[in-house]
């Protein structure tokens, strides 16, 4: 399932109880992630599935959209609600979404 950079900022307003996952290398999260997200990297996501919450939405992103897509469906493999942002930091940082 896919949800755009404002459908998440609209989420994130509203109090959403979304876990947010960013499946990049360490080296591109120092350029700022969204705040609130935690870093998995996507070759780590298998071995951190424990320190997410299967009772609550899990919000995949990466950098353009292709790895935080393969994250969502190992996660939906996993049995979790997940999503993607296709896009990605691209997306949002374009919009002038905020990057902690």
């Amino acid at each position: 399932m896919e949800i755009t950079p404002q459908q998440l900022a609209e989420q994130l307003k509203s109090g959403s109880d979304a876990q947010i996952v960013d499946v990049r290398e360490t080296a591109e999260v120092a350029e700022g992630m969204i705040p609130g997200a935690r870093h998995i990297a996507l070759g780590e996501l298998a071995g951190h599935l424990d320190a997410l919450d299967k009772g609550r939405p899990v919000i995949a992103i990466c950098r353009s959209g292709r790895r935080s897509a393969a994250a969502a469906d190992q996660l939906t493999a996993a049995g979790y609600t997940a999503y993607t942002v296709p896009g990605g930091m691209l997306d949002w940082t374009a919009a002038g979404f905020p990057v902690s």
